[in-house]
């Protein structure tokens, strides 16, 4: 008796869900810049991901050109985009009047956030006339319009909060004033992840949490980049990249399985939607959803 093995790899291919991604820019500094990030875009947008957000920098200093990439972005390629937008550095009534002009230009996402200090300055200060904190400005954009709110989430604490607990309880806080989703600041603790939803899942917090995925481009970075919000870095990581600076074909092979693994260990856990931190680079989050089992749907439209 013979099998069909072809039929069969077909079948289970097609009974499976594709995972639910989306995608994160920063917003570019030179024109050079911006024609990779758009770039970007374009490569990553035959993916058709749930939706693409662009940051703000520290204080909200680069908000002029996040609001200009967010409405280019979604212009030209039709990707429904989110733009970032901080507590920091305006009143109330400035945020507001940018949210107002974010909905008149179609975008209907924002990822609200508290924001970093200013830079030069080494902690939040509350502005008398603005949004005190992130679930303070979930309630004023509830106000405005019905956006898509998405707003962040810490699997090992926010570096500034006191305790876990308080962490906790704010999360919940921008659940309950209406946020949509929690987008998880990167880890690579598998583990942590895990305890953290069910942490939050006790809690009564039952908007869905998506855990925020880093691609590994530069290990010395990404250390830097988890001593700044408190990610812990495993030794198996430190050990699995040691010597791969000079070898950086060999590195984002390395890079790429790392977070497929990820991946897959979320999946085996229920896990079905993941956030990528690109660093406005399209390779490895290509070569990641490849392995994930997103392919170029619009391509497979167009042919169909």
């Amino acid at each position: 008796m013979t099998t069909n093995l072809s039929h069969a790899t077909t079948s289970a291919e097609s009974s499976r869900r594709d995972p639910i991604v989306s995608f994160e820019f920063s917003p570019p500094r030179t024109e050079a810049a911006e024609a990779t990030l758009m770039e970007t875009v374009t490569r990553l947008a035959p993916l058709a991901p749930d939706f693409v957000s662009v940051t703000y920098g520290a204080g909200g200093s680069t908000r002029g050109r996040t609001f200009g990439i967010v409405t280019k972005i979604q212009n030209e390629s039709g990707l429904p985009t989110a733009s970032h937008l901080t507590c920091v550095g305006a009143s109330r009534g400035e945020i507001d009047d940018i949210a107002r002009a974010l909905w008149a230009a179609g975008i209907r996402r924002i990822v609200a956030l508290r924001g970093d200090p200013p830079r030069g300055t080494t902690s939040y200060e509350v502005r008398p006339d603005g949004y005190a904190y992130a679930a303070d400005l979930v309630a004023g954009l509830r106000r405005i319009a019905p956006f898509d709110i998405s707003v962040a989430a810490y699997p090992e604490t926010h570096p500034q909060a006191p305790s876990a607990e308080f962490d906790l309880d704010n999360l919940k806080r921008k659940a309950d004033a209406g946020a949509d989703r929690a987008l998880t600041q990167f880890f690579f603790d598998t583990e942590a992840f895990l305890r953290f939803r069910d942490r939050a899942a006790a809690a009564g917090i039952r908007l869905p949490i998506v855990p925020g995925i880093l691609p590994i481009t530069n290990f010395a970075r990404t250390k830097e980049f988890a001593q700044a919000c408190s990610a812990t870095i495993p030794d198996w990581l430190e050990m699995l990249f040691e010597g791969l600076d000079e070898t950086p074909d060999t590195r984002q092979l390395v890079a790429a399985s790392v977070a497929v693994e990820q991946c897959r260990q979320l999946q085996s856990h229920g896990v079905e939607e993941f956030h990528f931190y690109t660093l406005n680079r399209a390779e490895l989050t290509l070569a990641i959803c490849r392995f994930l089992g997103i392919r170029p749907r619009r391509a497979e439209a167009a042919a169909a």
